[in-house]
């Protein structure tokens, strides 16, 4: 696994982790429709695209002509 993989996947943990921490210490509800879920969505993001290797983002600035230099979303 590369750095840039697992620096993807630690940082999708910690943002579901500080969600988690958050909501079960009584300082936000996520069983309420909120913006959270919008956070929560980018934390499983990250984690899954460290893991997989898949970046959604990545794929769609490819089609929008960017060009692709070797960061993050490169395996």
């Amino acid at each position: 696994m590369s750095i840039e993989r697992i620096v993807r996947s630690m940082a999708g943990f910690m943002i579901l982790l500080s969600l988690a921490l958050a909501h079960f210490s009584g300082q936000i509800d996520i069983t309420q429709m909120s913006w959270l879920w919008f956070t929560a969505f980018i934390g499983l993001n990250l984690l899954q695209s460290g893991i997989t290797g898949f970046c959604p983002p990545a794929i769609v600035m490819k089609k929008l002509g960017l060009k692709e230099s070797g960061g993050a979303c490169c395996s």
